[in-house]
């Protein structure tokens, strides 16, 4: 009889990569704004009711801090 591999992949949603970027976002200072190019700049609040709205800006800002973590994954902030 063969071993299966009990080991179950998870499939990462949308809700779980907002929730992420909620808890990164709750990380910031109170006092900071954040530019998000010609959108304006926004500050810590702002910005997690947009996340949390899903809108324009909240998908633009989830899209942001999604590629700054795969960097992570592809090496680019290792020194060489």
């Amino acid at each position: 009889m063969s071993q299966k591999s009990t080991s179950m992949k998870h499939t990462v949603t949308d809700e779980d990569i907002r929730k992420l970027v909620l808890a990164r976002l709750r990380m910031l200072s109170s006092g900071r704004k954040i530019s998000i190019g010609s959108d304006g700049d926004f500050s810590k609040d702002e910005l997690i009711s947009r996340v949390e709205k899903n809108d324009d800006i909240g998908k633009k800002i989830t899209q942001i801090q999604l590629e700054y973590l795969q960097s992570f994954k592809s090496g680019v902030f290792l020194s060489e």
